[in-house]
Protein backbone atom coordinates (compact mmCIF):
# COMPACT_ATOMS: atom_id res chain seq x y z
CA UNK A 1 0.00 0.00 0.00
CA UNK A 2 1.76 3.35 -0.58
CA UNK A 3 0.17 6.36 0.43
CA UNK A 4 0.00 9.75 -1.10
CA UNK A 5 0.88 13.01 0.65
CA UNK A 6 -2.56 13.60 0.76
CA UNK A 7 -3.41 10.24 2.10
CA UNK A 8 -1.57 10.78 4.70
CA UNK A 9 -2.25 14.02 6.01
CA UNK A 10 -6.12 12.57 6.06
CA UNK A 11 -4.82 9.55 7.90
CA UNK A 12 -3.28 11.71 10.57
CA UNK A 13 -6.15 14.05 10.92
CA UNK A 14 -8.53 10.81 11.31
CA UNK A 15 -6.50 9.50 13.79
CA UNK A 16 -6.87 12.36 16.48
CA UNK A 17 -10.52 11.98 16.33
CA UNK A 18 -11.78 8.54 18.10
CA UNK A 19 -15.16 7.13 17.49
CA UNK A 20 -17.88 8.53 20.33
CA UNK A 21 -21.09 7.35 21.13
CA UNK A 22 -23.80 10.28 20.86
CA UNK A 23 -24.86 10.37 24.13
CA UNK A 24 -24.29 7.74 27.58
CA UNK A 25 -27.29 5.42 28.27
CA UNK A 26 -27.70 4.02 31.25
CA UNK A 27 -29.94 0.60 31.54
CA UNK A 28 -30.32 -2.07 33.67
CA UNK A 29 -29.95 -5.28 31.70
CA UNK A 30 -33.10 -7.65 32.47
CA UNK A 31 -34.83 -10.38 30.88
CA UNK A 32 -37.52 -9.34 28.41
CA UNK A 33 -40.27 -11.60 29.75
CA UNK A 34 -41.38 -13.57 33.03
CA UNK A 35 -39.41 -17.15 33.67
CA UNK A 36 -43.62 -18.10 32.63
CA UNK A 37 -43.88 -16.13 29.66
CA UNK A 38 -40.39 -17.38 28.77
CA UNK A 39 -41.74 -21.06 29.43
CA UNK A 40 -44.44 -20.64 27.45
CA UNK A 41 -42.63 -19.02 24.78
CA UNK A 42 -40.22 -21.81 24.20
CA UNK A 43 -43.17 -24.75 24.13
CA UNK A 44 -43.46 -23.09 20.69
CA UNK A 45 -40.17 -23.20 19.79
CA UNK A 46 -41.65 -26.75 17.85
CA UNK A 47 -44.76 -24.84 16.62
CA UNK A 48 -42.07 -22.01 14.79
CA UNK A 49 -39.91 -24.72 14.00
CA UNK A 50 -42.95 -26.63 11.84
CA UNK A 51 -44.93 -23.67 10.48
CA UNK A 52 -42.31 -20.68 10.46
CA UNK A 53 -39.71 -22.46 8.78
CA UNK A 54 -41.23 -24.26 6.20
CA UNK A 55 -41.45 -20.38 4.51
CA UNK A 56 -37.99 -20.37 4.23
CA UNK A 57 -36.82 -20.80 0.63
CA UNK A 58 -33.88 -22.33 -0.45
CA UNK A 59 -31.31 -19.59 -1.42
CA UNK A 60 -31.18 -20.52 -4.71
CA UNK A 61 -34.74 -20.04 -5.71
CA UNK A 62 -34.37 -16.59 -4.27
CA UNK A 63 -34.22 -13.69 -6.72
CA UNK A 64 -31.16 -11.92 -5.68
CA UNK A 65 -30.41 -8.05 -6.38
CA UNK A 66 -28.72 -8.60 -9.90
CA UNK A 67 -31.11 -10.05 -10.88
CA UNK A 68 -33.05 -6.73 -11.45
CA UNK A 69 -29.90 -4.91 -12.01
CA UNK A 70 -27.14 -4.34 -15.28
CA UNK A 71 -24.76 -7.13 -15.83
CA UNK A 72 -21.14 -5.41 -14.95
CA UNK A 73 -20.32 -8.78 -17.05
CA UNK A 74 -22.21 -7.83 -20.07
CA UNK A 75 -20.91 -5.54 -22.99
CA UNK A 76 -24.35 -3.56 -22.60
CA UNK A 77 -23.78 -2.78 -19.31
CA UNK A 78 -22.68 0.83 -19.70
CA UNK A 79 -25.54 1.36 -21.98
CA UNK A 80 -28.05 -0.27 -19.54
CA UNK A 81 -26.77 1.93 -17.13
CA UNK A 82 -27.31 4.97 -19.27
CA UNK A 83 -30.99 3.80 -19.82
CA UNK A 84 -31.53 3.25 -16.09
CA UNK A 85 -30.08 6.76 -15.51
CA UNK A 86 -32.69 8.59 -18.11
CA UNK A 87 -35.69 6.00 -16.38
CA UNK A 88 -34.75 7.49 -12.91
CA UNK A 89 -34.81 11.09 -14.41
CA UNK A 90 -38.37 11.05 -14.34
CA UNK A 91 -38.84 9.53 -10.64
CA UNK A 92 -39.97 12.22 -8.51
CA UNK A 93 -37.77 13.28 -5.75
CA UNK A 94 -40.48 12.63 -3.19
CA UNK A 95 -40.23 9.24 -4.57
CA UNK A 96 -36.51 8.86 -3.89
CA UNK A 97 -36.76 10.40 -0.09
CA UNK A 98 -38.83 7.01 0.75
CA UNK A 99 -36.56 4.75 -1.73
CA UNK A 100 -33.85 6.40 0.55
CA UNK A 101 -35.83 5.99 3.87
CA UNK A 102 -36.80 2.26 2.92
CA UNK A 103 -32.89 1.75 1.92
CA UNK A 104 -31.36 3.31 5.21
CA UNK A 105 -34.30 0.97 7.29
CA UNK A 106 -32.89 -2.15 5.32
CA UNK A 107 -29.46 -1.43 5.86
CA UNK A 108 -29.87 -1.42 9.26
CA UNK A 109 -30.49 -4.67 10.01
CA UNK A 110 -27.29 -5.27 12.07
CA UNK A 111 -29.15 -3.23 14.31
CA UNK A 112 -32.40 -5.05 14.21
CA UNK A 113 -31.00 -8.43 14.67
CA UNK A 114 -28.68 -7.41 17.11
CA UNK A 115 -32.05 -6.46 18.86
CA UNK A 116 -33.54 -9.93 18.81
CA UNK A 117 -30.94 -11.23 20.02
CA UNK A 118 -31.13 -9.72 23.22
CA UNK A 119 -34.66 -10.93 23.84
CA UNK A 120 -35.64 -13.82 25.66
CA UNK A 121 -37.29 -17.26 23.99
CA UNK A 122 -35.46 -16.01 20.24
CA UNK A 123 -32.13 -14.97 21.64
CA UNK A 124 -29.04 -16.72 19.05
CA UNK A 125 -26.60 -17.65 22.01
CA UNK A 126 -24.26 -18.88 19.68
CA UNK A 127 -24.57 -16.71 15.92
CA UNK A 128 -25.42 -20.23 14.49
CA UNK A 129 -28.04 -21.94 16.95
CA UNK A 130 -30.05 -24.47 15.54
CA UNK A 131 -33.26 -23.58 17.23
CA UNK A 132 -36.11 -22.32 15.00
CA UNK A 133 -36.33 -18.74 16.56
CA UNK A 134 -32.73 -18.08 15.95
CA UNK A 135 -32.98 -19.66 12.29
CA UNK A 136 -35.53 -17.91 11.41
CA UNK A 137 -33.54 -14.17 12.57
CA UNK A 138 -31.19 -14.89 11.02
CA UNK A 139 -32.93 -16.40 7.95
CA UNK A 140 -35.26 -13.43 7.80
CA UNK A 141 -32.26 -10.81 8.31
CA UNK A 142 -30.30 -12.09 4.98
CA UNK A 143 -34.01 -11.81 3.17
CA UNK A 144 -34.63 -8.53 4.22
CA UNK A 145 -30.61 -7.74 2.99
CA UNK A 146 -31.49 -8.08 -0.07
CA UNK A 147 -33.72 -5.36 -0.21
CA UNK A 148 -30.98 -2.90 1.05
CA UNK A 149 -28.64 -4.28 -1.49
CA UNK A 150 -31.02 -3.72 -4.20
CA UNK A 151 -32.18 -0.71 -3.13
CA UNK A 152 -28.66 0.67 -2.53
CA UNK A 153 -27.26 -0.26 -5.92
CA UNK A 154 -30.11 1.01 -7.84
CA UNK A 155 -30.20 4.55 -6.32
CA UNK A 156 -26.23 4.73 -6.44
CA UNK A 157 -26.61 3.61 -10.35
CA UNK A 158 -29.31 6.45 -10.75
CA UNK A 159 -26.64 9.21 -9.76
CA UNK A 160 -29.25 11.18 -8.18
CA UNK A 161 -29.06 10.57 -4.62
CA UNK A 162 -25.91 11.84 -2.67
CA UNK A 163 -24.74 8.61 -1.66
CA UNK A 164 -22.16 9.56 0.63
CA UNK A 165 -24.22 10.97 3.21
CA UNK A 166 -26.76 8.26 3.02
CA UNK A 167 -23.77 6.14 3.88
CA UNK A 168 -22.78 8.22 6.45
CA UNK A 169 -26.36 8.25 7.89
CA UNK A 170 -26.67 4.47 8.22
CA UNK A 171 -23.15 4.27 9.89
CA UNK A 172 -24.85 7.14 12.64
CA UNK A 173 -27.93 5.10 12.73
CA UNK A 174 -26.00 1.83 13.22
CA UNK A 175 -23.28 2.72 15.33
CA UNK A 176 -26.17 4.61 17.80
CA UNK A 177 -27.81 1.13 18.76
CA UNK A 178 -31.09 0.85 19.71
CA UNK A 179 -32.77 0.64 23.18
CA UNK A 180 -34.66 -1.77 24.52
CA UNK A 181 -37.96 -3.03 26.73
CA UNK A 182 -39.89 -0.70 24.43
CA UNK A 183 -42.04 -2.92 23.39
Amino acid sequence: YMSSPKSAKCLKIESKKTFAPPKEVHVQVTHSMPPQKMEIFQSLDGWARDNLLLHLKPVEKCWQPQDFLPDPASDGFHDEVKELRERAKEIPDDYLVCLVGDMITEEALPTYQTMLNTLDGVRDETGASPTAWAVWTRAWTAEENRHGDLLNKYLYLTGRVDMRQIEKTIQYLIGSGMLGGMY
